[in-house]
């Protein structure tokens, strides 16, 4: 084969080598334009119901076990014009009414929710309404108030006053007894149909709050300041007609709460008694004081000292009463066991009812919000109400179930059916940095699963949509919804951003329908590191380890640490990468060590790797002192470098986190700092033997010692001597202060005796360093 001339075999290696180096060129220009983005993918993972609770719910309900389900159908039916409402009853033929005030009033609902008002007064409030056998209503009214009774006609007329400042509660018995609940004494009226009313009982507590019955016609009561549960039946001993006016019946107390005032009641057909109470007890030695919970808030008074029997009463004196209060809803079994099913310190809840399935219902204050309690205790968070407080729980026949409301007054529906459709929006998320978002994950399992699967799972029932932005609140500028995607591990489409949100849709969906978990993937952008302080220690101090330090180290001394990083970064718990524990150093004096701690931080989380540089003060060029540290100080040995002044540089790199197109570092300087490791010298150290006369005695001789201390870096920090192997002695130089390289010392000895003496000197720098000579001198017998 005829070899290739030079030339052309030139031409082609050349073209070769053009080529590569073109696309080399061509992918390092690829690799620099793409953005910077960490290696590790991040998951925003929403299964909690604290965090569910966080979102906007359309016809969904959140479960207290983390899960999200459709709703009973919820709907205003009514707004009555009024401040608030306390009271929601039916008449026997499924009419709907509602009391409240102020001033006292009570609201008829037709079908369609169109109101009337069926009663009025000049009274503060209309605290609660009942309906006979016959569909007759009657009201009660506080404070002051009485009973009236209301005709079919619209007349109204004083049916019993019971003389006492609250009527609280109604209640029929099925024999056609009205009860009153009245406070402030605690005492229960029975009222026969024609009005005549007697004192049925009396309580040790200040206010009998609710009423119920259970199914053998004992009379269940409510009470505070005490919180209990008391069952009231008819005393089976007969009254002479010397104490007609004494209680009729006697009271056992079924379960005294933790709490202080008992809100509602309501007795289940398998005969458990669900109990709603709120409020601290007071302490032992606090003043006597009523709380009561009512429509325009919680309100305490104070009933002055105790006094004698025959004294007039003082006056009740109303203060405000802080509105945070704790609540708690109890179980009262058939076999009179208690156990508390649900509490809150946020939360109050003041009223109960059931709903047609069996479960619980609860309307509280102050955010207004239905909840719904199984028989576990796990509850669901069905709806929240336009209002400030749902007050009162009513259910028909056909089991729909209507609530009223304060602040202000309105009448919901709720149920028996299922929304069609609901939608759930999550809170808007923060990433804290700029990310590109990934794919969508989430779990529905079956109705009636009681497991929480962590395999995604599809339902072409369930719709999610996912937009991003960069504020915290989502608005008009944010990117438009992008979905709909119903297999989830969809790859999402939203714009990559610092916010983000998902939505849900549940399309005719069934009850017990939901989403146990949703996961959204996302990839924050890479940054820099940050080195947030660097902290110089004094010359001579070693930083270690915990684990370094031996048991016969040498003096520990108290490290200077740096400012704390201000971490701006994603919240560890939302990393895939567990959390890293950073123990701080130890400091310890061990001399010719130089030490330099110093703090940092990466918004990404990354794993961050140290290197420590030096420079001498007229020098260009940093010199490598430690790489690849993986804490957060460094101490080494300066006496492998020469005495002078120098810099530090500590420079981070995210490299171990990230590919190395993609990795990135920072750079911080240090302040000056120096390394002394030479003793200064002594010079000219003399010892003169001075005589002196005054004539009688005779001559007397003394010693004046000097010397001069001298370092070639830094200045004299102190100087010592010592005579005859004595103690040392601190000197003072003749300027009187240490402050300079070259100091001057002259000093006498005193009297001594005749002989030989040696006197022994010794200098100390400012960096510890000590230099010493010697002399010796003779002082000779003292002649006559």
């Amino acid at each position: 084969m005829t070899p290739l001339p030079k030339r052309l075999l030139k031409f082609i290696l050349l073209g070769k080598l053009q080529r590569r180096a073109l696309v080399f060129s061509m992918l390092l220009c690829f690799l620099t334009s793409l953005p910077l983005l960490a290696e590790h993918t991040r998951r925003w993972r929403q299964s909690a119901y604290e965090e569910f609770l966080k979102g906007t719910a359309h016809g969904v309900a959140v479960r207290s076990d983390g899960r999200l389900e459709l709703a009973p159908k919820f709907g205003l039916l009514a707004d009555a014009d009024a401040s608030y409402l306390w009271s929601i009853r039916l008449d026997p033929k499924g009419t709907l009414y509602a009391a409240g005030g102020s001033p006292a009033k009570v609201f008829r609902f037709d079908s369609n929710g169109k109101l009337s008002v069926v009663f009025d007064s000049t009274d503060l409030s209309t605290q609660a309404i009942a309906f006979d056998s016959k569909g007759v209503l009657y009201v009660g009214t506080s404070p002051d108030g009485k009973v009236y009774r209301v005709s079919a006609s619209g007349e109204k007329s004083v049916f019993f006053d019971p003389k006492t400042k609250y009527i609280w509660d109604l209640a029929f018995s099925p024999d056609g007894t009205l009860y009153v609940a009245t406070g402030d004494k605690g005492q229960v009226f029975a009222v026969a149909p024609d009005g005549k009313g007697e004192l049925f009982y009396s309580s040790d507590e200040a206010h009998i709050r609710v009423l119920a019955f259970e199914s053998n016609g004992n009379l269940i009561a409510g009470t505070e300041p005490s919180g209990r549960i008391l069952r009231i039946s008819r005393s089976s001993s007969k009254s002479s007609a010397k104490d007609s006016a004494a209680p009729k019946a006697e009271g056992f107390v079924l379960y005294e709460t933790a709490k202080r005032e008992i809100t509602s009641l309501t007795v289940a057909t398998d005969g458990s008694i669900y109990v709603s109470a709120i409020g601290e007890k007071q302490r032992t030695g606090q003043a006597p004081t009523t709380i009561i919970s009512t429509p325009q808030g919680t309100t305490a008074f104070t009933t002055g000292p105790v006094v004698n029997p025959g004294q007039v009463q003082p006056q009740q004196t109303f203060v405000p009463f802080p509105p945070l209060l704790s609540s708690s809803i109890y179980r009262i079994g058939a076999d009179g066991a208690p156990e508390e099913l649900w509490s809150s310190r946020e939360d109050v809840v003041y009223s109960l009812g059931l709903a047609s399935d069996g479960r619980l219902l609860a309307g509280t204050g102050n955010s207004g919000a239905l909840l719904a309690i199984d028989g576990h205790g796990v509850f669901a968070h069905l709806a929240k109400s336009g209002s400030a407080q749902i007050t009162g729980i009513a259910r028909n026949s056909a089991g729909k179930v209507f609530l009223c409301t304060a602040n202000p007054g309105k009448v919901y529906s709720v149920g028996p059916e299922y929304e069609a459709e609901g939608t759930f929006e999550s809170r808007s998320f923060d990433a804290q940095l700029f990310s590109h978002w990934g794919r969508i994950e989430w779990w529905n399992p079956p109705p009636g699963s009681a497991t929480k699967s962590s395999t995604p799972s599809n339902d072409p029932r369930l719709e999610f949509f996912v937009r991003s932005g960069n504020t915290e609140d989502p608005g008009r500028e944010w990117s438009r919804w992008f979905g709909p995607y119903t297999k989830s591990g969809s790859a999402t489409e939203a714009p990559p951003a610092r916010f983000v949100q998902w939505k849900a849709i549940i399309h005719d969906g069934r009850p017990g329908d939901g989403i146990d978990w949703v996961s959204l993937a996302y990839l924050p952008r890479n940054v820099a590191p940050l080195i947030d302080g660097i902290a110089l220690q004094d010359p001579g101090v070693r930083a270690q380890s915990q684990a370094g330090i031996s048991s016969n180290q040498p003096t520990p001394v108290t490290l200077k640490m740096p400012p704390s990083p201000i971490v701006s970064g994603v919240v560890i718990t939302q990393s895939s990468t567990p959390p890293r524990f950073e123990q701080l150093p130890q400091g310890t004096l061990q001399k010719g060590y130089q030490s330099v701690v110093w703090t940092a931080h990466d918004d990404n989380e990354d794993e961050l790797r140290y290197a420590v540089y030096f420079r001498g003060e007229n020098e260009l060029e940093w010199k490598l002192l430690k790489d690849n540290i993986d804490q957060k100080f460094y101490s080494w040995d300066t006496t492998t470098i020469p005495d002078g002044a120098y810099y530090l540089k500590i420079a981070a790199t995210d490299a171990p986190s990230n590919p190395p197109v993609l990795a990135l570092k920072t750079e911080r300087e240090s302040e000056r700092f120096e390394v002394d490791n030479t003793p200064p010298t002594v010079e000219h150290l003399e010892a003169k033997i001075a005589t002196t006369s005054f004539g009688t005695p005779p001559r007397v001789q003394t010693v004046l010692v000097s010397f001069a201390a001298r370092d070639a870096f830094s200045s004299i920090e102190r100087a010592q001597y010592s005579l005859d192997g004595g103690d040392w002695i601190l000197v003072t130089p003749s300027s009187g202060i240490s402050d300079a390289p070259v100091e001057q010392y002259n000093f006498g000895l005193p009297a001594l005796a005749p002989g030989e003496h040696t006197i022994a000197v010794r200098a100390y720098d400012r960096f510890e360093n000590v230099g010493s000579a010697k002399t010796t001198f003779t002082v000779s017998a003292a002649k006559p």
